[in-house]
């Protein structure tokens, strides 16, 4: 035998042992980190097969109440006697309690340090979420276990699964029903997002890394004497929204229903959505739920969230989009949408504390099945294009950072018969442009009304017009 041959043996044999070296190191790292043995010897002297595994399953978009509310139960560092993290070579599986009380040593589970996500709920700090962990607890002299885990659709994660394993005795149970009982009661206070202006998400995670699912809002605050309606207006929004909202109680003493749908209607622009904002400040306890018509798919999970996050609004914005007259829907996807909608609101109970607020432009093309059925819509509220007195609070109010005389107000209500509230609000924002171009001093000139007005009803054409919502103005012989 040559001496490249003897090498090259050499080498082929030191390879095999350094693979069987390897081999059995890994065996005694996995076996040293294996999840199995750790629980068997928590249970010890009980055997694992007398353990009894009860899971509860969550709605994913919850997570961030769930992990304050394991936090909560777990407060008593004296309970925990151990915990981590756990790891499975095949996680896009799923990994279950039971898969990790048996050993197998093709898909080994083991501990791993406890791994986190941030979940943004709108306050200042962000909450840490476990994906993934594994306490060994004692109670009252008995041992169990509690284990969250993704809930795992085909690689897809839909939900939390929290798994308990307690002994298969009348103690063990009682255990395993107050962990939950306790966890649950936590979870329906939901304080992570009670009280909040919220709404879905589909995407996973925003670009600060944060992850997300539900969106909090931070509306501006509008007072009552920034809503410019005509007063019986305001009455009838008053009466059948806040006063409703503060004699529920007595209504229900009388059994009165407690649930009510209002419909917002009116041109573009008329201050539908900014009453929306004026309600949402006013009923700070409700939770406001912020649905817009492409979201309409995800209605049920709205209407889950509101019924867990009651007394809630659910704001339906720009209606006619998914409840249109069923001749003039185009496909059976549309009615199945408009069915969806009346479903859930036919399904409120007579006692929930749910308020309907739909808004439209186009009333006249509202399916009759909502529009007309008292229990679905209990109150229609016009919102009309302000009249003389509105047009003037309306110019004070966008007005408020400089000076307009009242020869200018007299000038701008002459000519501004006919717009809509977010007419006035551009037109202000436009004189003031105008009066800062030529370094002006703080105060707005028939000048500056008058090139503002020059650019959005004559420059821009008719389109611009139905834009502004001046469409009255476009059918009138207006004149500079």
């Amino acid at each position: 035998m040559t001496l490249p041959e003897i090498i090259l043996i050499e080498v082929v044999i030191g390879a095999v042992l350094i693979i069987v070296a390897l081999s059995w190191i890994r065996r005694i790292s996995v076996r040293n980190h294996s999840v199995a043995p750790l629980i068997k010897e928590h249970f010890y002297p009980l055997p694992t097969s007398e353990i009894t595994i009860t899971e509860r399953t969550f709605p994913l978009r919850v997570r961030a109440d769930l992990q304050i509310a394991i936090d909560q139960l777990l407060s008593d560092k004296k309970e925990i006697k151990h915990f981590c993290g756990v790891r499975s070579g095949f996680d896009h599986q799923g990994v279950t309690l039971s898969s990790c009380i048996i050993q197998n040593k093709h898909n080994p589970i083991v501990t791993t340090p406890p791994s986190f996500e941030e979940v943004n709920i709108g306050a200042e700090q962000p909450v840490r979420v476990l994906k993934t962990g594994l306490w060994l607890l004692e109670k009252e002299g008995i041992n169990f276990v509690a284990f969250l885990t993704p809930a795992n659709n085909f690689g897809q994660i839909t939900g939390v699964e929290l798994h308990v394993g307690a002994p298969n005795t009348p103690e063990g149970t009682r255990i395993t029903q107050d962990f939950f009982k306790h966890l649950e009661q936590s979870i329906q206070q939901a304080k992570s997002y009670r009280g909040k202006v919220l709404s879905l998400e589909k995407q996973k995670h925003s670009y600060s890394g944060e992850s997300k699912g539900i969106a909090v809002h931070q509306l501006r605050d509008v007072p009552r004497d920034q809503v410019i309606l005509p007063e019986k207006t305001l009455e009838l929004l008053e009466r059948n929204v806040i006063h409703f909202v503060q004699q529920r109680e007595r209504l229900a003493q009388f059994k009165q229903s407690t649930k009510k749908g209002i419909l917002f209607y009116g041109p573009p622009g008329t201050g539908k959505t900014h009453t929306i904002h004026f309600l949402s400040h006013a009923l700070q306890e409700h939770t406001t739920l912020l649905i817009s018509a492409e979201q309409v798919g995800m209605l049920d999970e709205y209407m889950t969230l509101a019924r867990l996050l009651q007394p809630s609004i659910v704001v339906l914005e720009d209606v006619d989009l998914i409840a249109r007259n069923r001749r003039d829907m185009n496909s059976a996807c549309e009615e199945v949408l408009l069915n969806k909608l009346l479903n859930e609101m036919d399904g409120l109970k007579p006692d929930s504390d749910i308020l309907f607020i739909l808004t439209t432009n186009r009333p006249e093309t509202l399916e009759a099945a909502l529009a007309s059925r008292p229990g679905r819509v209990d109150q229609a509220i016009e919102f009309p294009l302000p009249d003389i007195n509105g047009r003037r609070k309306l110019i004070q109010l966008y007005s408020e950072g400089v000076i307009v005389k009242d020869v200018v107000i007299e000038e701008i209500l002459r000519r501004t018969e006919g717009v809509s509230a977010a007419f006035i609000k551009e037109l202000m924002r436009r004189a003031v442009q105008f009066h800062v171009e030529r370094d002006g001093t703080g105060e707005v000139s028939i000048e500056d009304v008058t090139n503002a007005l020059d650019e959005m009803l004559v420059t821009g054409g008719s389109l611009n017009l139905k834009l502004l919502g001046a469409t009255d103005i476009a059918n009138s012989d207006y004149t500079l």
